[in-house]
């Protein structure tokens, strides 16, 4: 059957799900199942093969995990459940989707196997015992001749992008693989196109599927200009900020996250700074969103943050910007969201954030919508400095055309003559008092007069935060010994999952400052060493390493002593801070549940402190030969 996605799905609780699948999803902030999470989970709770043709992107993941998880025997630590990708990168989504979705199944372990990892620490990790096999068809293979994974126990098997898997020459080795498993195991099979080489594997090795097509809603959105700003979570609330103050034609913004509860957060930060904005979940009334609603029809608040589920059907003309502040999981969400403007026959603006590691849906938004979406550089302090002047420039030519000043301009002559002050001197102090909640100067800008519009900002380097840009590619260099222009060229380090490539400014702690344990949430099951807990919070954070005091590492989590009473928004960073692909999810340790169980050192003898006395040994030097060789 062919399924075109319905915007006013019913919730997960109608699909069957156990209840700790359930409060998972509560947890994370989701209201409605995509659609071939609606058309899928049911399916596949039932029993039944499924054969799923989906383009990635719309929330497949979901709708194969929960089913899977829900049959999962949590008291047998064997594979009951193998997942095969195409590539590692998504191995690692799929396993970390798995963990999110298992954080109250308590004992769950899934373990993400492909090439490029030590196969020691897979070995290991095999060893202790797994519930969930994620991983490449190839590092699957060496595996089952190893006899290091057995799939006796298995009863369920996924081959997630089949399409992808064939393009890449994959598909001999995924049917050697299907020919190692239960004959009784359930199988679901998801590409996003269904070549002949896709449907006879599907043919020979799932029985009977059900086949579930999802129509994909592709849109040309031709009143939306649309860019992007690639970032990471701490910088994006500065790269919002400044975006807003000097984005042209801005009249109105909806701003778009995942979850309920990063609308409230991220509205009461944007207000700290002086918006007027609300919050739009799932979790208001229906009177409270039509207040809300109304409140900025009528102009009296100028944002809203809101959920995927809790703008559909927002109609409001005067949107002038739609600002994806999380990446959308699909790409349908994406074309609904950006819809919310370019209205009555107005253009819109549509502004995307992305962090490094979610650069891959650029290329999927891209096809959904069919435009071009252009980079956009985060502003810096200078041109916010420059936007902010203009507007008040802007203020006082209104004032002067519009208003009687007569008063005024007898009480500045009085104060000429009393005070002895020029009235250039009175203009700028009363141009300091009506800016002072809103500076027209930031930290970072040009510290003297103000530049016109259209000359150089200042360099990025002066930010207090750094902008993020494209590096350069490199040139081919010869090698010393060559005069030929037949060189290989310089091929760039991988940047790391997790890691930003643009250095973090460190921090700086008083000398001798109070030390306070932190527990982070991976330890020695996860083959973390302490090294690498260092270097993560060093680069992450800006923490230097004489900052970072002793770490336990304890099975499955480790304490870590760091300066007592950091910032909320450097412990923000810490608990989103990944080591071996898991966040470090840093929290101060509570009295008494650090249990320091090493021996206490012992003071030797008094008698044994003193050093011994060498003598020189008596009798002559021996005679040494040389060696004849």
């Amino acid at each position: 059957m062919t399924i075109s996605p319905d915007l006013n799905a019913a919730g997960f609780d109608t699909l069957g799900l156990a209840q700790p699948l359930l409060q998972a999803l509560a947890d994370v902030g989701y209201e409605t199942p995509s659609p071939i999470q609606a058309a899928c989970i049911p399916v596949l709770l039932a029993g039944h093969d499924l054969l799923g043709e989906a383009q990635t992107g719309t929330g497949k993941t979901a709708a194969f995990a929960l089913p899977l998880l829900q049959k999962i025997d949590l008291k047998r630590a064997v594979p009951q459940a193998l997942i095969l990708t195409p590539t590692r990168e998504l191995a690692i989504q799929v396993a970390e989707a798995l963990q999110k979705y298992a954080r109250h199944m308590p004992g769950f372990h899934v373990l993400p196997i492909y090439g490029g990892q030590s196969m020691v620490v897979q070995l290991r990790a095999l060893s202790r015992g797994t519930h969930v096999i994620v991983g490449t068809p190839g590092r699957v293979m060496d595996h089952l001749e190893r006899k290091s994974l057995t799939l006796n126990n298995l009863q369920t098997l996924v081959l997630d992008e089949a399409d992808e898997m064939l393009r890449m020459g994959f598909i001999d080795d995924v049917k050697w693989i299907l020919e190692h498993t239960p004959a009784t195991r359930q199988t679901a099979l998801f590409s996003a196109t269904m070549p002949d080489v896709i449907r006879r594997v599907a043919h020979a090795h799932l029985r009977e599927p059900r086949e579930i097509k999802i129509r994909s809603a592709t849109s040309t959105v031709v009143a939306t200009s649309q860019s992007y700003c690639q970032t990471h979570s701490g910088q994006k609330l500065e790269a919002l900020t400044r975006i807003l103050e000097v984005e042209d034609d801005f009249d109105a913004a909806l701003i778009f996250v995942r979850t309920k509860t990063a609308t409230v957060e991220l509205a009461d930060k944007l207000e700290a700074r002086g918006y007027s904005v609300a919050a739009l979940n799932g979790d208001l009334t229906q009177g409270l969103r039509e207040q809300v609603i109304e409140r900025l029809k009528a102009g009296t608040i100028d944002i809203v943050v809101a959920t995927d589920v809790a703008a559909r059907g927002l109609d409001v003309a005067r949107v002038s910007h739609v600002i994806n502040y999380d990446v959308p999981y699909d790409t349908e969400a994406y074309v609904h969201r950006i819809g919310r403007t370019g209205r009555a026959g107005r253009t819109g603006r549509a502004i995307l954030f992305l962090a490094p590691r979610e650069m891959y849906m650029l290329k999927l938004i891209e096809r959904a919508t069919k435009q071009k979406i252009t980079a956009l550089t985060m502003p810096t302090p200078g041109e916010v400095a420059n936007r902010r002047v203009a507007q008040f420039t802007q203020q006082i030519v209104d004032i002067i055309k519009t208003e009687k000043l007569d008063f005024f301009f007898d009480v500045v002559r009085r104060m000429e003559g009393e005070q002895d002050i020029a009235a250039r001197e009175i203009a700028a102090a009363l141009a300091w008092l009506a800016t002072r909640e809103r500076p027209l100067q930031m930290p970072g800008a040009n510290d003297h007069a103000p530049r016109e519009a259209a000359s150089t900002p200042p360099a990025a380097a002066t930010a207090p935060v750094r902008d993020f840009e494209r590096k350069p590619e490199f040139k081919a260099r010869a090698k010393p010994d060559e005069g030929s222009s037949a060189v290989e060229p310089r091929r760039e380090r991988p940047v790391k999952e997790g890691r930003s490539d643009t250095p973090v400014k460190q921090r700086s702690f008083a000398e001798g400052a109070t030390m306070q344990r932190y527990r982070i949430e991976i330890g020695r099951n996860q083959g973390v060493l302490p090294k690498e807990i260092v270097g993560a919070i060093a680069n992450e954070a800006g923490i230097a390493g004489k900052d970072i005091g002793q770490i336990n590492l304890f099975e499955d989590y480790s304490s870590v002593e760091l300066p007592a009473n950091l910032s909320d928004d450097l412990m923000d960073i810490l608990r989103r801070i990944r080591v071996r692909q898991f966040a470090l999810k840093t929290r101060v340790m509570e009295a008494g549940e650090f249990v320091d169980t090493r021996p206490p050192r012992r003071a030797p003898p008094a008698g044994d402190r003193k050093k011994p006395d060498w003598k020189k040994p008596d009798g002559p030097k021996p005679a040494w030969k040389k060696r004849e060789h």
